[in-house]
């Protein structure tokens, strides 16, 4: 690190200022596509579908499948946020097909369309925790986690606030991108319900509800507790301070690298510098920053409610652990 950033007097640095800082530590992990993050999305599609055939023809018990979808359902998610984020590939490069396909694939595992989850998830970085403009607000705007999991289910109701969040956006958005979204998600949905009501009819009605309705509803309560919640719950507005890092039981791997949210979400220089870095790469990122921080003796001034106010316990932690 060098000695211009260790020195800085971090927490009176210009937004410009701060940018640079990011992006010195950013370029160092412009490494290019990521091939665990293709294969992830491939094998975790390729398993669901392959769970159809197998349950069928009665060659795996539908009791050893049912599981199995679930964590299809909460991992297909992932693939789809970093194909937001444009990780794949940006507008015009070589790859951009694999980038579009990866986005559009593992969201209709979640029977959701791509271009909706990416305007209303961008919408998200611009506004985030504003009501009436982040379009997540009602999922992590919960003071407890029995709330949370009660605002989950109301976005599962029909014409309800919670429900109703990502439509508003789009709506208000209006781009040529939000009129194919719901546009695709039209025939996604009708899709799904007549995938869903044709296997009913055919006497395979505890395969269909096992096999994708049950694990898709259970894995929105996952990814809204998860990636929505936790990393945002009791924050405020602005940068560094609306996203926080938080410690599970479960680790990392269980929260799907969410404890570290705040590094490849809430960090602008990392999504604009190295746009080609997803999920694995995150703790490479923070560790330096960390260390950074460190150096700069920046770990200072937390008032009683925990909201720290220096640049670094803002971007890493939200809240001083």
């Amino acid at each position: 690190m060098s000695k211009a950033i260790t020195d800085a007097e971090v927490a009176s640095l210009s937004d410009d200022a701060l940018m640079r800082l990011e992006r010195e530590i950013a370029r160092k992990y412009m490494t290019g596509l990521s091939i665990p993050m293709v294969l992830w999305p491939t094998f975790n599609v390729g398993i669901w579908l392959s769970l159809w055939p197998l349950v069928i023809i009665g060659s795996l018990p539908l009791w050893v499948a049912a599981p199995i979808a679930l964590l299809n359902m909460m991992l297909a998610y992932l693939p789809s946020h970093d194909a937001q984020h444009d990780s794949y590939a940006r507008p015009g490069e070589r790859l951009r097909w694999l980038n579009q396909t990866i986005g559009h694939v593992s969201s209709a595992l979640l029977a959701n369309s791509y271009r909706i989850l990416r305007e209303t998830h961008l919408e998200h970085h611009r506004h985030a925790n504003k009501p009436g403009l982040d379009p997540d607000y009602v999922s992590h705007s919960g003071t407890t986690a029995w709330e949370t999991l009660w605002n989950s289910l109301m976005s599962m109701q029909p014409d309800t606030p919670a429900s109703n969040t990502y439509l508003a956006t789009i709506e208000r958005l209006g781009n040529e991108n939000c009129r194919k979204g719901k546009r695709d998600q039209a025939i996604i949905t009708l899709s799904h319900f007549g995938i869903l009501f044709v296997m009913a009819a055919n006497g395979m009605a505890l395969e269909a509800f096992f096999l994708w309705w049950l694990p898709l509803k259970l894995a929105v309560f996952y990814l809204q507790f998860y990636l929505s919640w936790a990393p945002h719950r009791d924050m405020g507005t602005g940068r560094y301070r609306d996203t926080r890092s938080f410690r599970s039981i479960g680790g990392t791997w269980w929260t799907s690298g969410m404890t570290a949210h705040v590094c490849t979400t809430c960090t602008r220089a990392f999504r604009w510098t190295a746009p080609q870095q997803p999920l694995k790469r995150c703790c490479r990122f923070c560790a330096p920053v960390k260390s950074m921080w460190r150096d700069a003796n920046q770990f200072l001034l937390a008032d009683s409610q925990g909201e720290a106010h220096s640049f670094c316990s803002h971007l890493m932690f939200g809240r001083v652990l």
